[in-house]
């Protein structure tokens, strides 16, 4: 039986204390932290040429976030310079290179380099992950940023491939194709599509809106940010870190309004619809774009000129679906033909609902698509039983409804940093979370999500086929952090670096 420094030693694979998949905020955030922890054997893989996840890849018009600048940041590493309340696509993706530099991450980046496969040797107590090459890595520790927005969805619509003109896919807008004087066609209603649909509207000739269901949309309060404002937060860090605390204390705030049939959630609903009723006149187009659906049960979208812009003469709205598509446009589910010269898919992404876009396999050859098949379920979102030393950013309901997603990737960040300390401080060759342990918590947090919006009846990319929601945290913000602020190991078996074998550590 091979000791762990055995099998590194006799092994020609490189070995790695963490490996890190994927160099989006979590990624990077974690290389940063890892860093100052002193760990330097990490290396973080990116299948791309550059960091930035899906800032560096969504390049369409009127790609921005909808959280503040100076919340939707590290708060390690505040940027007193964001130019409006809230960045758009450039701003953001320069915010994570500029990470990157400063932390000299670029020489713990494998660039363009996609994991194909991650296994788990009970015996080494290592993961062997392999890229697109065959080439394998051994890693102490495996951690998952891989993000859930990185997988564009397609629809397979009869007649794609006869269509004449050009499609694309919001993810992979194509910064060449000329849309001025065309007729264009935006399929979906999602978070793209209510911000390419107004920053296309007036080059195009015509544009044509396709939606399935309706969203709902408040008002985006953004603004350029003045110089003098950003001034002050250069010269006065404190004033930019109680800023950014006054932002994080209001959208916590919100929280309650997601609780199912409050008064609080009404007050919701009916700000949901006068929004609706002050910017859309026409009665026929409000009806087709008010939700059937509670407030907050799907995504709440956030722009202050989508309504404004469906009111335009060159704007159709068609409620009723598409039935195929020809050589010359779409053909709805009415039979009526409408010509294009381009289709743009605004039909957001293929969530992975196997921790990853590729087999994870754990203890005793189990996979981890399997084992999630019917509901995504871990402990705090970061760690699976049956799956030692395998670490999730970002993993099942751990998804903010209400707040900056930057917020709990923080948490988790500390979380994890404090699970490969206690490794290497008690000589723990890996950590398995105990099965007991995931059951419990995945019980209480479907029991908490039963009061929630998000539950309320809607058809949603949150919800599995029964019901249950693995994709979203259902309280407050504030009481995840407080779960991931220590690390209790007794939560887990732990298995000793022994040279005649593995000795396990149960505590109930």
């Amino acid at each position: 039986m091979n000791t762990i420094n055995e099998t590194i030693n006799n092994n020609a694979t490189p070995y790695l204390d963490v490996a890190v998949v994927g160099a989006g905020f979590g990624g990077i955030g974690l290389g940063i932290k890892l860093k100052q922890a002193g760990v330097d054997n990490f290396r973080i893989f990116e299948q791309a040429s550059d960091v930035g996840g899906v800032w560096r890849d969504n390049i369409y018009p009127g790609a921005a976030c909808d959280v503040p600048s100076h919340l939707y940041s590290f708060s390690f590493e505040p940027n007193p310079e964001w130019k409006n309340m809230f960045g758009g696509q450039e701003e953001i993706y320069a915010y994570l290179q500029g990470c990157t530099k400063k932390y000299g991450l670029d020489k713990r980046i494998q660039y363009e380099t996609t994991i194909c496969a991650a296994e788990f040797d009970e015996v080494a107590g290592l993961w062997t992950l392999t890229d697109s090459s065959g080439k394998n890595y051994l890693a102490r520790t495996c951690v998952m940023a891989v993000g859930a927005l990185n997988v564009p969805s397609k629809p397979a619509f009869k007649g794609m491939d006869d269509f004449s003109g050009k499609i694309m896919h919001t993810a992979e807008w194509d910064p060449r194709c000329d849309l001025i004087g065309k007729n264009v066609a935006v399929i979906g209603t999602g978070a793209s599509a209510i911000q390419v649909v107004p920053n296309i509207q007036p080059r195009v000739k015509k544009l044509t809106l396709f939606q399935r269901t309706p969203p709902w949309v408040l008002p985006k309060l953004n603004r350029k940010i003045a110089a003098p404002e950003t001034a002050l937060y250069k010269n006065i860090p404190f004033l930019q870190s109680l800023y950014r605390k006054t932002q994080y204390a209001l959208f916590e705030s919100f929280y309650p309004l997601f609780l199912w049939n409050t008064p609080a959630s009404k007050v919701l609903d009916t700000a949901g619809r006068a929004c609706i009723n002050a910017q859309i006149k026409n009665p026929e187009l409000r009806k087709k774009v008010t939700p059937g659906y509670r407030l907050g049960c799907k995504r709440v979208l956030l722009a202050s000129n989508y309504y404004p812009t469906l009111t335009k003469e060159n704007v159709e709205v068609v409620a009723n679906g598409v039935k195929e598509i020809n050589a010359s446009g779409i053909v709805d589910s009415d039979g009526v033909q409408h010509d294009l010269d381009a289709i743009v898919l605004a039909t957001g992404f293929k969530v992975p609902t196997a921790g990853a876009p590729f087999p994870i396999t754990g203890k005793g050859g189990r996979l981890l698509s399997q084992d999630w098949k019917q509901l995504s379920e871990g402990y705090k979102g970061i760690a699976v039983s049956g799956y030692p030393n395998l670490l999730f950013i970002m993993g099942p309901n751990t998804g903010p409804g209400n707040t900056s997603v930057i917020f709990f990737i923080e948490a988790q960040l500390n979380y994890i940093t404090k699970y490969i300390a206690t490794l290497n401080k008690k000589s723990l060759r890996y950590m398995d979370l105990q099965s007991k342990v995931q059951t419990a918590f995945n019980k209480k947090i479907q029991k908490k999500m039963e009061n929630t919006a998000w539950t309320s009846g809607c058809q949603s990319w949150y919800l599995t086929d029964d019901g249950k929601n693995s994709t979203l945290w259902p309280s407050f913000s504030a009481d995840y952090y407080l779960q991931t602020l220590s690390f209790d190991e007794r939560n887990y078996t732990r298995f000793t670096l022994m040279d005649e074998g593995v000795e396990s550590l149960e505590f109930a």
